[in-house]
């Protein structure tokens, strides 16, 4: 590239080559060339968050003065803050997700986007910052210490209420099938082996149990992620930042976001520790549980579809081999699954990162975010694919459910509260022994009528809580 291609920017450090239509500048050209570590930007939630606590900081300054006698700039730099905050700006903002120094890398990469789109909205050139500066104007009264963490909570506020919002979907699905699936009864299994009797219904109704805890757990977290450290600065003291600053950036904040954030009572506290996110993490490893657990079993109880369990009918999407015709595989329950596995990875990369954080400030606060957010939406993703291309077509296969209930020993046990324990341990041996079914025993030593044997085994009384 010629010379024309690049305009010359200038740090404490010296110079550098900037291209000529790019809206980042020197410090965004530096972390690009001092961390090609994982190759992928950071996570647009955090960026859109920034331009919301960017936005909050203008606000905050300009309500106290600052500026007062250039409404052009005050205007440009909210505009630009506000297209961030959109989602406009995405492609500006370059630096790697893992990174050195705590997140001053993409702190100054937010800066001098907002500087330059500022300036283009002013008609002035890129890198004029005599006129509007990414450290002057854009990270007045701020640090990326008090900005950066401020942005990933309110991103990662923003993302679990959309994963709650999937998960309530998903909910509702199992519900759905709960009720289509209630009166069809089927056998039970303990250790994988056969146990006692209920239906496909119960058995959907626990999957709906088990993830609407998961999206209440995730509500509350909320509580202690709206506690920011905004306007604590460079430790959480404030130093550089007035009084009257300190006191109003996280109230702008809030109303801009309609959030209720408040400021830290301890902003040194806030600012040096990253439990929070451990906490928020470890939730979501609760819920990548549960969704293992889930696809596992969906896994399982559609296995054959002729030699296997068979008792459920997964959505046929994709050819399943290049090799066996005519196969189909649980895809969707496998990629649940992988999303989930990742989640129990990133959330040991958060608690060691949080753990290894020194005095007053933690500087692996990239890896925390990326690893964060990334989980959020991997399980937000993978809630959706599962309701939608697994549950809402889920079926279940009646024939081969009453072929293993009435093929299953353990039937006995629905007969012990009538027979006795001794009685019913007898059928099961003699149905074992004579590879027969435990109707056929029953009916044969005249035990019961084949009605009463029916009423024993009928859905109803799997649905009823004990035996009357």
């Amino acid at each position: 590239m010629s010379q024309n291609n690049f305009r010359c920017e200038t740090d404490f450090l010296g110079v550098a080559d900037v291209p000529v239509d790019a809206l980042y500048g020197i410090h965004t050209v530096r972390a690009l060339a001092n961390f090609p570590l994982s190759l992928r930007r950071v996570p647009p939630a955090l960026i859109h968050a920034f331009g919301f606590v960017k936005l909050a900081a203008i606000q905050t300054n300009r309500s106290l003065g600052f500026w007062k006698d250039d409404d052009i700039k005050v205007q440009a730099m909210e505009s630009a803050c506000a297209e961030m905050s959109r989602g406009l700006l995405d492609a500006h903002i370059v630096v790697d997700a893992l990174q050195g120094g705590a997140g001053t890398s993409t702190n100054m990469n937010v800066n001098e986007v907002l500087a330059n789109r500022a300036l283009q909205l002013c008609g002035e050139p890129l890198g004029a910052y005599k006129r509007i500066s990414p450290l002057d104007d854009l990270n007045l009264h701020q640090s990326t210490n008090d900005a950066y963490p401020t942005a990933l909570k309110l991103a990662a506020i923003h993302r679990i209420r959309l994963l709650e919002e999937r998960l309530a979907s998903l909910v509702e699905a199992f519900q759905r099938k709960e009720q289509a699936l209630a009166s069809i009864p089927k056998i039970g299994r303990t250790q994988l082996q056969e146990a006692v009797p209920l239906t496909l219904g119960r058995e959907m109704a626990a999957y709906a149990a088990a993830f609407g805890r998961d999206r209440w757990r995730l509500s509350k977290c909320e509580e202690r992620l709206r506690v920011v450290n905004l306007g604590g600065t460079a430790i959480g003291t404030g130093l550089t930042a007035p009084r009257a600053y300190i006191f109003r950036a996280v109230e702008t904040l809030r109303d801009l976001t309609g959030i209720g954030f408040a400021r830290a009572e301890d902003m040194v506290e806030n600012t040096q520790n990253a439990d929070v996110f451990v906490e928020v993490s470890g939730l979501l490893r609760t819920c990548a549980t549960n969704f293992i657990k889930c696809a596992s079993d969906l896994r399982l109880l559609s296995s054959g579809p002729n030699a296997g369990i068979g008792e459920i009918i997964l959505p046929a999407l994709q050819a399943g081999s290049s090799i066996m015709p005519g196969k189909v595989n649980p895809v969707i329950p496998e990629a649940v699954t992988q999303a989930a596995l990742c989640v129990y990875g990133y959330d040991l990369q958060i608690a060691t990162a949080a753990g290894m954080g020194n005095l007053e400030l933690n500087a692996f606060l990239p890896l925390i975010a990326d690893s964060l957010l990334n989980g959020i939406d991997l399980l937000a993703n993978a809630a959706e694919i599962l309701q939608m291309r697994c549950v809402e077509g889920l079926s279940a296969n009646e024939e081969k459910c009453r072929a293993s209930l009435d093929g299953a020993t353990s039937l006995a046990t629905a007969l012990v509260a009538e027979l006795g324990h001794e009685k019913a341990v007898h059928i099961a041996q003699r149905a074992h022994a004579e590879g027969k079914t435990i109707r056929q025993i029953v009916l044969e030593e005249k035990l019961m009528s084949e009605d009463d044997f029916e009423k024993q085994i009928a859905s109803e009384s799997f649905l009823r809580l004990g035996t009357p």
